[in-house]
């Protein structure tokens, strides 16, 4: 079951780098190619595309990997 998030909810995650904090930029529902890889999606199990804090890098993450923060 996801975790309810919307487009411009500010969200933290980690990363190889260390954590990461970014702003939803948009919601996938059904399965869409990002940067060259196929992402299973679906009504009951979206991916999220976030956008950096600190550069332009935007990453593409299911909701059990994000944290709503203020």
């Amino acid at each position: 079951m996801s975790k309810d998030f919307a487009i411009g909810d500010h969200v933290r995650w980690n990363s190889e780098a260390g954590e990461v904090t970014g702003v939803i930029t948009a919601k996938h529902v059904k399965d869409t190619e990002f940067m060259g890889r196929m992402r299973r999606c679906s009504p009951e199990d979206p991916q999220f595309e976030i956008k950096s804090d600190k550069t332009d890098h935007v990453a593409m993450h299911k909701s059990g990997a994000l944290h709503k923060i203020d």
